[in-house]
Formats: C-alpha cells, structure tokens, sequence
C-alpha cells in the first residue's frame, strides 16, 4: 500500500499485508495454528523476553489477527491494536489494563446496556468502581475524579441514546490530569476518528460495523501511541511499576526501544496471555473481509437511515424520533464537529402506545431481522426495554435512553422502498395499541 494513502477506502483494502511470501497468495490465509516453531533456544527466550516481536502462541498472536490489528491501527491513525473474543472483551481490557483494586474510572452515563452492566456490576466485583457522570456537560468528568481514577470511559455514538460525545472536550480535561479517554467507536467508524479529536484508545466490537456480516464476535483495541503514559507515574502506576508477572518490567521503560507501545503491548502479553480472550483466526479472517467494504456500506448505511428519519417523523404512532440529525442546541454542535461524511446507521423512536406498541411493531416486521445486534448489512430492530437493557433499573435505563416505547433500529444497505415497506407494516401494528387505549 502506498504510505501516503489517508483514505480509508485503500486502507481497509490494503493495510498490512501484500502477499503471503511464501505462495504469493494475495487473500490473507488463515493460520489455523495453535503454536509456532523456534527458530532455536535463543530465538525462543528473545520472543519471551520482548527482545523482538514475533509468534509463540495463538492465544497472545496469529499472524491472521495480526493483518486485522495493523488495518484497524491504520484506519485509527493507531500505533498498534489488539483483536479480542467480543466488543466486551475489548471494553474490559481497556480499563483491566490500567485500573487496579480500589481504583476507579469515570465513565459517560450514555452507553450500551452490555457494557453498563459489566461497569456497574462486574468491574465493582474485581474492585474497581466506574463512576458514571452525564457528558453533557464535559466537566462532570473532572468533577467525579480523584487521585485514583484511571481512566474516562466514553461512546462515541452511544448506543441507544444516539448523542454524540465531547470527545475533544473530554480529552483535553484527561490529558491535564494524566487521564486517558478511552472512546468505544463501534457505531461511528468511518465517520470520526477519535485520535484526531484527542482520545488515547479506542475500542471496537467487531461484530458490528466493521465485519457487517453478523457471522463473526470479535473486539479490538487500539492504541494512538499519543498519550505520555510516563508523564504522570502516580497517575498511571499499572505501566509505571515493576510488573511482578513480567520479573519486574516497567512498561513504559521496557518496550521504549519498540515504540509508544506501552499500553498496547501490556494489555497483549499481561491480560490476553492470562485472561485468554483471544479472538479466533477464523473470525479475523471474516473481519477483514467485510472490513474491505466498510467505508462504502457506511455511505449506504446513513444515507438510508436518513430517509428512514424522515419518513418516521411524518408517522403519527412516533411520539419522538432520535437521531443525531434531528437534535438541537449543544448535541448538534457536537454532530457537526464530530460525525463526518454520515451519521450512522442507528435510528430510534418511541411509539406512543409505550411497550405493547413495541412489542407488536417487532413482531410484524418481516424484512426486518429481530435480533440483538447492530451493523449487520442486513437491517435489524429490537426493543431494548425488554431485551438489550432489560437487566438495567428504570432509573438506569432512563439514563442510558431507553423508555418502554423506544425502539432501535439498525438500517441496513437493502433497497429503501423495501425498508420503508416494513416499517409501515410495524407501525401500522402498532398503532392499533394506541387507538384501543
């Protein structure tokens, strides 16, 4: 590839990987291997010792998921990334790879329901504490930190409130701090980069846009290589201290011969080693495929969407229609300054016949697929009152967006008469609950 290419269209095509030197294949082989052979005992202890970059085992590399990582790195303007099992995985290790017992991040209120359970919930078990704050006002987040928080925690496009975030804002309060913003970019790719806008990583669920098939779970983190993790020692003590697991390494001392790869190269040889959430080489073979067409289903994906939005704001059974083209005041600054070239495929609305009009609108959808998913090339609807953020409280819900009326829709590249047709079919269903009451 040339180096100087920026586009993302080439990048998603051409990234890492020519041809296999070996066959000159120019499709990306699967490398369905557990383990790799030594070139002798020296080369052996120089791999393990860090004292070159290579195979050992598939749990921590595959040169497979290494073709993935070096095209997402590369569309990010990253510096290195690291394919996981799931989106969840990936959203995990972020904070895993800096927050330790007793210390805390603060995450943005707007998130999907998944990860809001695995904040509240699953991180508090293991003893960090994310505390939630709403990102309308960025700072909130200076607000809710103290000595011990790690990290800020955001959505870029949050999934389901569709507000877009103050990356930038955020960003530049963290860095003061010695706080890195880590920013889930799942449903914007393409459309934002937030590196450019100051964020440290982000992470992705493969699963969604960047794949667009719906055969493949997988998560990635990557790394802008910009962040100082040195700068502020007290602040970052998970890089800045001897890491017992690695005979006492200090990251940011011992892989500085390689690189800003610090955060990167911990989270690949201290979490996944250990934690084992490796993404298979099957699915990162499936990723890069559909990873080839991702900035041209991304064009489809909003301009569809965008029809939908107009289309439900003229229907009567929609109370409130929620996509960031429709916003005002603060949240449209921020569409505008961040969100380019689109707005996502995502689209929300409420029905006025509360939970019983959504239920009946899902289940007369026929082109529609009633799954738990979003960024499929296919289009998808749920309600996520009672499926994606059902484990959440009312009050938890109200604050992620979810109402029992709301319903999300992931439009896909199908011809848009037809998508339209299906809504009119869901809507016409759901409106009979609004007339009986």
């Amino acid at each position: 590839m040339s180096a100087t290419s920026k586009h993302p269209e080439t990048i998603a095509l051409h990234a890492g990987w020519r041809a296999d030197p070996a066959t000159g294949s120019v499709a990306v082989p699967i490398y369905q291997t557990t383990s790799y052979q030594f070139r002798d005992t020296e080369h052996a202890a120089n791999l393990f010792a860090l004292k070159e970059l290579g195979n050992i085992y598939t749990r921590i590399m595959n040169p497979t998921n290494d073709v993935l990582e070096k095209r997402v790195a590369a569309l990010e303007g990253g510096v290195g990334a690291l394919a996981l099992a799931s989106g969840q995985a990936a959203s995990a290790f972020a904070l895993q790879n800096l927050a330790r017992a007793g210390d805390n991040v603060v995450s943005s209120t707007d998130l999907y329901g998944g990860t809001w359970n695995l904040f509240a919930n699953t991180l508090k078990d293991q003893g960090i504490e994310v505390r939630f704050v709403d990102p309308v006002d960025p700072q909130n987040f200076r607000k809710a930190s103290d000595e011990r928080t790690r990290a800020y925690y955001a959505e870029t496009l949050p999934n389901p409130k569709l507000t877009v975030f103050p990356i930038a804002e955020v960003a530049e309060i963290g860095r003061n701090l010695g706080i890195p913003l880590i920013v889930d970019n799942t449903a914007a790719p393409i459309l934002t980069k937030p590196f450019e806008h100051g964020a440290a990583i982000v992470v992705y669920s493969s699963t969604k846009y960047l794949g667009g098939h719906g055969t493949s779970i997988g998560g990635l983190i990557v790394d802008s290589g910009t962040f100082d993790w040195a700068a502020h020692p007290l602040r970052q003590p998970a890089l800045n201290t001897p890491d017992p697991s690695y005979h006492g390494a200090v990251w940011t001392e011992a892989v500085k011969p390689l690189g800003p790869i610090a955060y990167i190269i911990k989270a690949r040889v201290t979490l996944l080693r250990d934690l084992g959430s490796a993404m298979s080489p099957f699915n990162a073979f499936l990723t890069l495929q559909g990873l080839e067409t991702l900035a041209l289903r991304i064009a489809k994906h909003s301009e569809n969407t965008q029809h939908v939005v107009e289309y439900l704001k003229k229907r009567p059974e929609v109370t409130r229609v929620i996509h960031p083209s429709v916003q005002t005041g603060v949240h449209r600054q921020r569409t505008e300054k961040y969100l380019k070239g689109g707005l996502g495929g995502l689209v929300g609305f409420e029905l006025a016949g509360g939970k019983d009009a959504g239920r009946r609108f899902i289940d007369a959808l026929e082109l529609f697929y009633h799954v738990a998913n979003i960024g499929d090339a296919r289009s998808l609807a749920i309600h996520p009152a009672t499926t994606t953020h059902s484990q959440l409280s009312p009050q938890e819900q109200d604050a992620t967006g979810v109402t029992d009326g709301y319903v999300r829709l992931s439009v896909g590249i199908e011809h848009i008469d037809d998508i339209v047709a299906d809504i009119e079919r869901g809507l016409g269903a759901a409106g009979k609950v609004a007339k009986a009451a």
